[in-house]
Order: C-alpha cells, then sequence, then structure tokens
C-alpha cells in the first residue's frame, strides 16, 4: 500500500511539475508498478486495449478528417455568424452547443468532433484557440450529467441501483443535475478562462516564417486574371491526344497548366476529384478540364481549333487554382545557378523536374505573359507549379535555387473540400450509431468504421496524413493511467481512504455523509479515471446509505457527478486529456482553471442534490 501510494504521490508531483512531459511520467509510474509487482503485465498493459483508448484514437482520426475536408471550417463559418466579433458569445455557443451534443453522444466523442471546429473558429477571430478548448471538455462532461447515457459513471450508478433491488433511473433523471452544472459552469468559467487562459502567443495553427500562403502567390502574380477552362468534348479533336501533341505553347502561346478529372459514382458524395500534372505524356479523356493559361483571344482560337468547350467564370466569379494535389511555391535563383541568362522555354522546367512556371517576380514586378520568351535574371524569384511531391523536390537542387516556404506543411493545410459532404455524412453515422439502442452497434465499433470509413473514402491525402492526426501523448498518458486504479483496488487504497471518511462523518447526518463521499470521489478521481472511480465507490455510497436507512438515490447520484465533474486534472477524464495538446496546455493549468469550478460545483452540488432527490 505505501509503495503504490508513494508512486501515485511521485506521479502527482512531476505531473503538477510539468518539467517531464506528462506521458512518460504516467509510463514511468507503470513500469515502477511492475517492478514492484504491483501489477500483473497483463494488468499494466490493459489500458492499451481499453475500449476508450481505442476509441480516443478512431476519434482523432475521424476529428481529422472533418478537419481536413474543410468541413470544420463551414461549420465554423455558420456558428460565427450566430457569435458575431464578441468573444463572449462565442465563449457562451461553444459552452451552450457542446452541453447540448454531450447530452447525447459520449464526451469523448463530442470533444473529438467539435475540437477542429472550435480551433478553426477561433482561428477566425483571431482568438488564442486555449481559452476555448478546456471550457469544450468541461462543457462535454456537464453536457454528459443530463442523459443517462451521457456519460459512463451515469450507468455504473444505475446499475448499482439496480443491483440494490432500486427502481432503475429514467433517460432523462439526470437532466435537472446536468443543467445545473452548466449554469454553474459558464458563471464560473467565464471570468477564469479570461484570467488564466487567454495567454498573448501565436495562435495554434499559425507558422511563422512557412512563407506566403498559396492564395496570396495566386494574387500577387495576378495568375486568375490570364486563367482559362476548357471542356474535352465527346466529339473534340483533343480526344485520346497527348499534351505534347498539341503544341500549344508554340502555336498559340498558351501554356496547359494541368488537367482535372472528376470520376463520378451514382453517389452524388462518393464522387473523386483528380488533379493530373499536365506532363508532355498525359493522355486526354472525355470530360477532362484543361486548366490553361495566356490571353483570352489565344484560348479562345485553341478552343475552336480542336472544338473544346470554353467555360467561362462562375457568377461573376474570378476563376482561381485548387490545390488538392498540385500545388505552387516560389524559388528564388541562387547567383551560381546554371539557369541564368536561359530563356523559360529552353530550362524546360516541365521535362526536367515535372513543373510549369506561371510567372516570374523581378524587382518587384510581376511576369505572366509571354513566359518562354523570357531570360531567366539572377535574383528573379519564379512561381512554379507541379504535384506537391515534384516541388518539394526541387529542395533538392540546393546549388540552382532555394525553395521558398515549405511545400509539404503547406499542401497539408489544403482542405479537400469537395469531400466535405462524405465526411459530415460518416459523421452523422457514427453519432446515430453512438445514440439510437435499436443500432446493434457499440459506441467503440461504430468509431472505428468511421475513421476507417474516412480513409478507404479519401478524406485524408494518405494514410501517413491520417496518423499524423492522432495525438499519441494524450492516448499514452490515458492508457497508461488507467491501472492505477487496479493497483490502489489491490493493494487496498481506494478501500482504505473511502471506508475511513465515510465512516468518520457519517455520524453527523445525510448531509455530511453525502459530502464525505462526494470529496472522496472527487478526490480520487483526480488520478484515477473517473468509471474506474464510480466503479470503486458506488458500492461504498449505497452501503453506507442502506446503513443509514436513507434513500442511497442521491447518494449515488452524488458519486456519479462527483466522478464526471472532475477538472483540475488532464487525465482523469478523456475529454480533459483530448485538449491538452491542443490548447499547448501544462498541469498547473487545469488546476487552476478547474481546481476552483470543482470546489464550486461540489459545494452547490452537495445542497442541490438533496432537493432533487430527497433522503
Amino acid at each position: 500500500m505505501i509503495i503504490t501510494l508513494l508512486i501515485l504521490l511521485l506521479s502527482v508531483v512531476f505531473f503538477v511539475n510539468g518539467r517531464v512531459r506528462s506521458d512518460i511520467v504516467a509510463l514511468c509510474s507503470l513500469v515502477a508498478l511492475l517492478v514492484f509487482n504491483i501489477l500483473t503485465p497483463a494488468e499494466a498493459l490493459s489500458g492499451f486495449s481499453n475500449s476508450v483508448v481505442v476509441m480516443m484514437i478512431g476519434l482523432f482520426v475521424v476529428g481529422g478528417a472533418i478537419f481536413q475536408t474543410g468541413l470544420a471550417k463551414m461549420i465554423s463559418s455558420k456558428l460565427m455568424k450566430l457569435a458575431g466579433n464578441s468573444e463572449t458569445k462565442l465563449f457562451l455557443l461553444v459552452m451552450l452547443v457542446t452541453s447540448a451534443i454531450g447530452a447525447f453522444v459520449s464526451n469523448t466523442g463530442t470533444v473529438a468532433l467539435l475540437l477542429p471546429i472550435v480551433v478553426s473558429m477561433a482561428m477566425n477571430m483571431k482568438m488564442n484557440p486555449s481559452r476555448l478548448l478546456m471550457p469544450l471538455a468541461f462543457a462535454s462532461s456537464m453536457g454528459g450529467m443530463m442523459t443517462l447515457i451521457g456519460t459512463p459513471p451515469n450507468l455504473v450508478v444505475n446499475n448499482a441501483l439496480v443491483k440494490g433491488g432500486y427502481e432503475a433511473l429514467s433517460f432523462f433523471s439526470f437532466t435537472p443535475v446536468g443543467l445545473v452544472c452548466v449554469v454553474v459552469g459558464v458563471i464560473v468559467l467565464m471570468p477564469l478562462t479570461k484570467w488564466f487562459l487567454a495567454k498573448p502567443g501565436t495562435l495554434s495553427g499559425e507558422s511563422a516564417g512557412a512563407g506566403k500562403s498559396l492564395k496570396t502567390l495566386v494574387k500577387e502574380y495576378g495568375i486568375s486574371n490570364s486563367l482559362h477552362r476548357l471542356q474535352v468534348l465527346s466529339d473534340s479533336k483533343l480526344l485520346g491526344k497527348m499534351i505534347v501533341e498539341l503544341d500549344a505553347r508554340s502555336k498559340y502561346g498558351i501554356n496547359i497548366l494541368e488537367v482535372r478529372r472528376v470520376e463520378n459514382s451514382q453517389n452524388r458524395l462518393l464522387k473523386k476529384v483528380i488533379q493530373i500534372a499536365a506532363e508532355s505524356d498525359t493522355v486526354l479523356s472525355d470530360g477532362d478540364i484543361l486548366f490553361v493559361t495566356g490571353n483570352r483571344e489565344s484560348v479562345h482560337a485553341f478552343a475552336q481549333e480542336y472544338n473544346a468547350r470554353y467555360i467561362s467564370e462562375d457568377k461573376g466569379k474570378s476563376l482561381s487554382l485548387d490545390f488538392y494535389d498540385i500545388g505552387v511555391a516560389e524559388i528564388v535563383l541562387m547567383p551560381s545557378s546554371s539557369f541564368l541568362n536561359k530563356k523559360i522555354k529552353e530550362a524546360e522546367f516541365r521535362t526536367r523536374y515535372n513543373v510549369n512556371i506561371l510567372g516570374i517576380c523581378r524587382k518587384g514586378k510581376y511576369i505572366v505573359q509571354g513566359l518562354a520568351e523570357e531570360t531567366i535574371h539572377s535574383g528573379d524569384l519564379l512561381l512554379v507549379q507541379g504535384t506537391w511531391d515534384n516541388i518539394a523536390n526541387l529542395e533538392k537542387e540546393t546549388n540552382e535555387w532555394i525553395v521558398v516556404g515549405r511545400p509539404l506543411e503547406e499542401a497539408a493545410k489544403v482542405t479537400l473540400d469537395y469531400k466535405a459532404p462524405l465526411a459530415a455524412g460518416i459523421m452523422l453515422l457514427m453519432i446515430a450509431a453512438m445514440v439510437f439502442d435499436f443500432i446493434p452497434i457499440e459506441p467503440v465499433t461504430a468509431v472505428m468504421i468511421a475513421g476507417l470509413l474516412m480513409v478507404l473514402t479519401g478524406c485524408f491525402r494518405n494514410v501517413e496524413a491520417a496518423y499524423k492526426t492522432i495525438n499519441w501523448e494524450s492516448i499514452v498518458l490515458i492508457a497508461a493511467m488507467m491501472p492505477m486504479s487496479t493497483a490502489l483496488e489491490k493493494t487496498g487504497v481506494s478501500d482504505y481512504i473511502s471506508t475511513t471518511l465515510v465512516s468518520n462523518v457519517g455520524t453527523y447526518g445525510p448531509i455530511a455523509l453525502m459530502a464525505g463521499i462526494y470529496f472522496t470521489t472527487s478526490l480520487m478521481t483526480m488520478f484515477i479515471s473517473n468509471t474506474a472511480t464510480a466503479v470503486l465507490l458506488a458500492p461504498i455510497a449505497m452501503s453506507s446509505a442502506v446503513q443509514l436507512g436513507v434513500n442511497p438515490t442521491p447518494f449515488l447520484i452524488a458519486v456519479a457527478v462527483a466522478a464526471s465533474m472532475c477538472f483540475a486534472s488532464p487525465f482523469s477524464t478523456p475529454p480533459n486529456a483530448l485538449v491538452m495538446h491542443a490548447g499547448q496546455y501544462k498541469f498547473v493549468d487545469y488546476v487552476k482553471v478547474g481546481l476552483p469550478l470543482q470546489i464550486i460545483m461540489a459545494i452547490v452540488m452537495i445542497f442541490v442534490l438533496p432537493l432533487l432527490f430527497p433522503f
């Protein structure tokens, strides 16, 4: 027992100190429990196979797909209209929307789904996401108190009541409790987050010195002014021809940049947009869209010659490039470059590097017309276009030029907007499977299926992009700390603490006993998972109430509330851990904001619960 307590105490000290990463601290405590034979290897590794941990991994992938497809940005823009330019309105919106969803979807799932949306909203308002992410996690737990299925501790205490021969709680028995939690949470968190979390500094997702954005580059060079679209028709002379056969540059002075091919299935949601770099051996197919640059007269002459359809601008909007698979970047020529004093057409960038030259920036002036005959000068900035991999390969030619910015990082920021409806459909099906009992799929299974579908249907560029969305620090933290509850139970620590506390305060009446149970649960949840704490304390609360001859319902609900309303630790509940990395929080941030909220919530609940559920 003493060794277990020492390991737990040291872990807490290192968590609070913050100098060692939280996942490393958790793993060290796990190894210590193994070394001292407190846990068997199977018990120690049980956290890594726990359904909650597996669900968290899947939800990271789902959340990443929501962000990658631009769905987060679309939803956030609609919510932003309600919030306007007010940080207070945005804060209230996040709290209320999260609580409402958390009542019907697991709090872990709620946070994972809303996290990218909230980050997007904060970025749009030039607001540090840390101000909103901790309230997001807390609000999901508060919302979970509104229904029987909202959070695991609710189901645990309901099961304890049924086993004890008492009437089961209804689906909305917890609703009054949840509403009180949300009201208290909003009132307390509004000033606390402003004092402790509204830190100045760079916003999540922004990178200093990363170079100009893609849209900025295109706008500066004025590419959209000379960009045109042509469609290959079934009777077009372009059909089946290779681009090299067209000789578009020498005959018409136009440059074919890319080929856009849309593969439609019967289901509109499953359409796939393919961007193909316009290489010399690219063969054109029926329905292909050619993106070309040049003056309008030359483009029209080319279209007429080959019987291609000229596509005018959509509703008066200027045409712009998309960057799903093909991107743009600037390169600055080195003084020793072998390309100096050569004409663009002689440099043969397309043949050598599979990239197009879209423009030249020379002494602050932009050249986009007649590029083929332009001579490359020292200090020129060239705007190149090609697949992201080909652009990244240009960085290898360090003797010739320097690639400005970070192409692969820019590629990761580009959202696959045409996949947003598909991502939304998968997300809604996942939520339905988690909410409705008549769908015979376990929540963890629903999340795993949704994560796989997001990858298989192309909501990510590749599998590696999906893996990068998983925050392994949070996963390891939760998985490594879960076995601590087993250790506390095996060594008798949890039973000793709870029994001693309850026996000492039980003589002062039911309210004092309920307060003792609440604070015991709240204290234990700071160090072990809320579900494990509810499992340990529910039978103790039941037996204590029976000994006093009072209704056990308020005591058991106190256990559920105390287990769920634990905010002073990042690993007591999965939502707290989920936002830790994204909000760049330290352990002490949870103490500053979460501990006062946890204490105030406890005081309110001790007086409110007997009114809602009389002894």
